[in-house]
């Protein structure tokens, strides 16, 4: 079989327990002022920002502190440049969970740009980005979205008209990913849970791809090898476990090289447009679609008996193993992959889409603007929709 494919640059990567303690020498490899970029009050209340601070002191920066409360806005992106231009910075430390590094991602690039950052979002604005960029040191305090690994920020704007879109460019690619479970440690259970079913949803996505390369496949199944043992028990009791943590967040890095190389399928077609109208955390929506997901993607492959689709439902097949399935037959181990996401959803405790004001009434203009990329088999419109109904 003959293979042509790209992979784009990734990070560099610090892992390792404590090594968030050297970030104060990592950045000042960049320059001397620095942006920082944390939530609200989580890093705080955990007690490293005064650790991170201690360390970018240390080092002799000049720290500007910017804080992004909640999934960011293109309102929150422009005031964070607005604030910090005149401040000069030579690099973005990000510290925080997806939506700050998505930030962090933003706003190193609009330094970069002139007007606001709605005029360069994929689907919304006319512009295109230079792709100019400050330089970008990731640091994960949750482990799902893979953000430290991707050249996109997600900006969203909730309600009946809004949207989640990327600012995109090979360009946004952090030049440094740290990687410290310490820092996950305080993470509630219910923050663990979500944030890794979405980086267990872009490792099966990304794997099945029909973008997927030799490459990705490899990644892809190391990230599930690691996540899927340790994920429930991360779960548990707020997971002290430092070699838990450390594989959780080793499998979410890589949910987010997998994805950058070999796109996502039709949960994140929908789980997007999902998170325009409602405000719900991703990986919550991630992880109510993806069984529904799973158990129509094979049923069409089942349906299509072309050798492509047989090596689909092969791979899936694959992944089930990893949950412990050893039926003879592919398409029962699919099935038992399928029951157990369910599983998993009652297991991790994760809300149904409703709790989040989701109803029927939304469910078809969700459809619409829905995308089935790279998914094995393309669901039709009746199945995303009932994809959406089974959790609600």
């Amino acid at each position: 079989m003959q293979y042509i494919y790209q992979f784009a640059p990734m990070p560099g990567v610090a892992s390792g327990p404590g090594v968030v303690e050297r970030s104060g020498k990592f950045t000042a490899a960049f320059g001397r002022k620095a942006l920082l970029i944390t939530g609200a009050s989580s890093l705080e209340r955990s007690g490293s920002l005064a650790r991170i601070l201690k360390a970018l002191e240390e080092a002799g920066l000049t720290v500007h502190h910017c804080r992004i409360d909640g999934e960011p806005s293109p309102a929150m992106i422009d005031a964070a440049v607005n604030d910090s231009r005149d401040k000069a910075p030579a690099v973005v430390l990000a510290v925080g969970g997806g939506s700050v590094l998505d930030a962090g991602k933003a706003v190193a690039a609009m330094l970069k740009e002139t007007g606001s950052v709605l005029d360069f979002l994929e689907g919304v604005g006319a512009k295109t980005p230079s792709g100019q960029s400050l330089p970008v040191i990731a640091v994960p305090t949750t482990s799902g979205t893979g953000s430290e690994a991707t050249k996109n920020a997600v900006i969203s704007e909730v309600g009946r008209h809004g949207f989640k879109k990327s600012l995109r460019h090979d360009n946004y690619i952090p030049k440094l990913a740290i990687l410290d479970p310490i820092l996950c440690l305080s993470t509630p259970p219910s923050v663990t849970a979500a944030c890794g079913m979405d980086a267990l949803t872009q490792l099966i996505e990304s794997y099945v791809s029909t973008r997927a390369s030799v490459l990705t496949d490899a990644l892809a199944l190391d990230g599930l090898r690691h996540l899927i043992p340790a994920l429930p028990e991360a779960c548990d009791k707020g997971g002290a476990d430092i070699d838990c943590r450390a594989s959780v967040a080793y499998g979410a890095f890589l949910s987010g090289v997998t994805l950058a190389n070999a796109g996502l399928g039709v949960v994140h077609g929908v789980a997007g447009p999902m998170g325009g109208i409602v405000d719900i955390p991703h990986g919550v929506a991630c992880a109510n679609l993806l069984p529904f997901a799973v158990k129509a993607t094979v049923e069409n492959l089942t349906a299509s008996d072309t050798a492509e689709s047989k090596r689909s439902i092969e791979k899936f097949a694959r992944i089930a193993e990893l949950f412990g399935a050893s039926h003879n037959n592919a398409v029962d181990r699919c099935r038992h992959l399928t029951d157990s996401l369910y599983r998993w959803l009652e297991d991790l405790s994760i809300a149904r889409l409703g709790r989040f004001g989701l109803t029927d009434d939304d469910v078809e203009s969700i459809v619409e603007s829905a995308s089935n990329k790279c998914n094995p088999l393309p669901l039709t419109a009746e199945q995303m929709a009932r994809m959406i109904r089974d959790r609600c």
